[in-house]
């Protein structure tokens, strides 16, 4: 696994990307996270970045936990603070729940919940309404793959279709990237392997394609949670402040961050450093206090 990392020796952060990205959606974290006191670690997910290949062909929460976990053991990090978003905050969650032992706390950074539609509808909650069309990527990632990259047949047909979920896809308000963070952001999706793995949790969610073990994600977390939900992004749900009750019993917040879509470790760096800054801050100061008694 190919692994950002900064502040050796720090509270252990273990910050999960989701998709389109990789590791790079951290880069405006790393730095001041490990100034403020963290270890921090922002892995690229098997496939992603820089990242080897699936071994097994697995591209679910078991297996991508599997390698999070081995990487702690990696560490020595016993347990740690973990940060996720879009998929990287599904995986969080199903992480907190098949190894509770090695999630100290939860920071969600978008209204990923696990899915309790009994609890949600026995309090009263509604389902959600259909999705809009902008939706589509979800059908044809999920159920036609091969025939979507073999229609992406250059590096920059690949690229300009992931900078296309940070564009008219309204994920994120207009403007909100530079066609320079754009060349950043996009530039591993220029791989045609790369694109090609990245639609594999589609296909799980879809049913195309097998998971190497059966989610965790149909029961409450029962870690301290930290939640921002950036309001500008058209993939946003219905009663986030509901389901987040039951989803997560310890839960801080949903906090809104205006201004912020679904990219936020991006959009709006400060907010997220701080917030997961303050949300730790007894883990911090209980950790310089024993790197003091040193």
């Amino acid at each position: 696994m190919a692994v950002r990392r900064g502040g050796h020796g720090g509270v252990p952060l273990l910050l999960v990307h989701g998709f389109p990205c990789t590791s790079l959606i951290w880069s405006h974290n790393i730095e001041e996270l490990a100034a403020a006191g963290f270890d921090v670690a922002a892995p690229d997910l098997r496939g992603y970045g820089d990242s080897d290949f699936a071994p097994d062909g697995f591209y679910d929460f078991a297996a991508f936990n599997a390698d999070l976990t081995g990487l702690m053991d990696a560490f020595g990090w016993e347990r740690a603070v973990v940060a996720g978003h879009d998929l990287g905050a599904m995986i969080a969650i199903d992480l907190a729940t098949r190894h509770p032992g090695r999630v100290d706390r939860l920071v969600v950074l978008d209204d990923s919940m696990p899915d309790l539609p009994e609890a949600f509808a026995a309090a009263g909650i509604p389902p959600g309404t259909p999705k809009p069309a902008v939706y589509d990527y979800q059908r044809r990632q999920g159920l036609h793959a091969d025939e979507l990259v073999a229609e992406l047949d250059t590096p920059e047909r690949r690229r300009r279709y992931i900078g296309e979920f940070f564009g008219h896809r309204m994920w994120c308000p207009p403007g909100a990237f530079s066609e320079a963070d754009l060349e950043v952001l996009t530039e591993p999706y220029g791989d045609a392997d790369r694109l090609r793995a990245s639609f594999a949790d589609y296909e799980v969610v879809m049913g195309a394609r097998p998971m190497s073990a059966p989610e965790m994600t149909d029961r409450p977390v029962q870690q301290p949670t930290l939640v921002l939900v950036g309001p500008d992004q058209v993939t946003l749900g219905e009663h986030v402040e509901e389901r987040c009750a039951i989803a997560y019993p310890q839960v801080v917040g949903p906090f809104w961050v205006r201004g912020a879509g679904h990219f936020m470790p991006w959009e709006k760096p400060t907010v997220v450093n701080r917030a997961i800054r303050s949300f730790c801050g007894d883990l911090l100061a209980r950790h310089a206090d024993s790197r003091g008694a040193l």
